[in-house]
């Protein structure tokens, strides 16, 4: 997961948030450890002012899922990156397509840049459709990962 340009670590649903409004474009996403749940990870990706928030999981065989739109089929993947690839078409069971790689590493680079004022809130919220945000419990309870060594563990 380290080496995988989107994954920015646990960097908490407000700061994913906060990047990928930085980028301002549907279908800019990145990847980001749970706050809810240990050695989860979550996919967000913008769309028309909301980030969709998509839980990434590994079976005990090692393979990649998503939890999608009821009804769309789960699907497993070997490597986090096929399932990426496989989510930048349309019609996959969620928001949009991922189209706008939202890189930890252009992260890095524009972080020295001091932060814009503002005078409003943020116009990204949590999803319109109460399906989504039942995937996401952690916005409700602001819960952060307590073991730091199962999030490591998930990385091996």
């Amino acid at each position: 997961m380290e080496n995988l340009p989107v994954y920015h670590g646990p960097i908490g649903k407000e700061e994913g948030e906060r990047r990928l409004a930085q980028d301002g474009r549907d279908g800019c996403y990145l990847v980001r450890n749970s706050d809810s749940v240990e050695g989860v990870f979550c996919l967000c990706v913008l769309c028309n002012g909301y980030v969709y928030t998509y839980r990434l999981h590994k079976d005990d065989t090692g393979s990649w899922a998503a939890e999608t739109t009821p009804g769309v089929q789960k699907r497993y993947f070997r490597k986090i990156r096929n399932l990426i690839a496989a989510f930048q078409k349309p019609g996959q069971g969620i928001a949009m397509p991922l189209l706008y790689p939202v890189t930890a590493q252009r992260r890095a680079q524009t972080h020295t840049e001091p932060p814009m004022p503002s005078s409003s809130p943020s116009p990204i919220h949590s999803s319109p459709n109460p399906y989504f945000n039942q995937l996401t419990p952690h916005a409700a309870q602001g819960q952060k990962n307590r073991n730091k060594k199962e999030v490591q563990q998930a990385f091996g």
